[in-house]
């Protein structure tokens, strides 16, 4: 799995955002073709796109581009262009507004082809479905199963909140009026486990207020607590907050390993299903738990500070 803490948005028209974005920190950068490039732009900021990928160090991050949706006149040559273009230097396409699995199998058979057609890898180039309305959310499983290119389900709030109509004017924040629990709950949690039910990433979308970060941080918390794997980032602001919220603590990392060495010596040298770390008891399900941790922590860059001491 690719490591998607944080994945930037940038416009695939402004060079100057471009260029800053190979300096951030950000897990995953995607250069976007869909709503932040205006109709008359959207022919030159291909050429621009394919440019960056070819030109552009990214080292370290996962090099992604966010197509226009199937229902424009765009989608079709945006594929074709940026993939014939660039593709030895592409990871991902995002594909907006996935409303069923015909939509993803659509692109997947495009890239075939185009990968045929030049000697690409096949199959290297992954998908990312974004759910961003009533549709999409029903078809879920569906989408989710619908290709192995297919690496992450991706929350779309902004059109996700207008397409059930929900009354608020800032995306990602609960909307006014309601108090009793969390407006997203249902929603995340139900990309979140059509998501795993696929192996997939589950990645929540942006919070729009980029310059209040505590704001951003509060809700990045609520998705990292539910099992997300990261979150859209709008500003280099959020980047280093974001990264933060979805990689886990020093101590949380450290336990992790433990249990894993812990149990581990406990079935292999030992011959026992279950053991104890200090305290705890261990069984088969401690191990599952501690493997997300370890690693989201080794993907994070964490390093062990300590060490497993077999019991003498």
């Amino acid at each position: 799995m690719r490591s998607r803490r944080t994945v930037l948005a940038v416009p695939g028209s402004n060079p100057r955002f471009i260029e800053k974005a190979q300096g951030l920190p950000a897990d995953e950068i995607f250069l976007d073709l869909e709503d932040a490039v205006a109709p008359s732009a959207k022919a030159e900021a291909r050429k621009l796109v394919v440019a960056a990928l070819n030109e552009g160090d990214w080292t370290g991050k996962v090099r992604a581009v966010r197509i226009n949706d199937l229902a424009t006149p765009w989608a079709y040559r945006d594929v074709i262009d940026v993939v014939e273009g660039a593709g030895s230097h592409l990871d991902c396409l995002i594909l907006p507004k996935a409303q069923d699995a015909s939509h993803v199998q659509w692109l997947d058979r495009l890239l075939t082809q185009i990968e045929l057609a030049t000697g690409l890898e096949r199959g290297r180039i992954g998908i990312e479905a974004q759910i961003e309305d009533a549709r999409g959310m029903t078809a879920i499983d569906a989408i989710a199963a619908s290709s192995p290119r297919l690496e992450s389900l991706v929350f779309g709030p902004g059109d996700f909140m207008a397409s059930i109509n929900m009354r608020t004017l800032t995306v990602g924040e609960q909307p006014p009026g309601y108090t009793e629990g969390d407006a997203y709950h249902y929603i995340l949690m139900r990309i979140l486990l059509a998501a795993r039910a696929n192996d997939l990433q589950a990645v929540d979308g942006p919070y729009f207020n980029v310059r209040d970060v505590d704001a951003f941080r509060r809700v990045a918390g609520r998705s990292a607590a539910l099992g997300f794997d990261g979150k859209w980032v709008l500003h280099p602001a959020q980047i280093e907050a974001g990264n933060e919220v979805f990689s886990p603590s020093q101590d949380d990392y450290d336990h992790a390993e433990l249990i894993l060495d812990a149990y581990a010596h406990a079935t292999d040298v030992e011959g026992r299903g279950a053991a104890t770390l200090g305290d705890e008891m261990i069984d088969e399900a401690s191990r599952k738990m501690a493997l997300v941790v370890a690693a989201k922590g080794r993907a994070a860059g964490l390093r062990r500070t300590r060490t497993f001491s077999p019991p003498s």
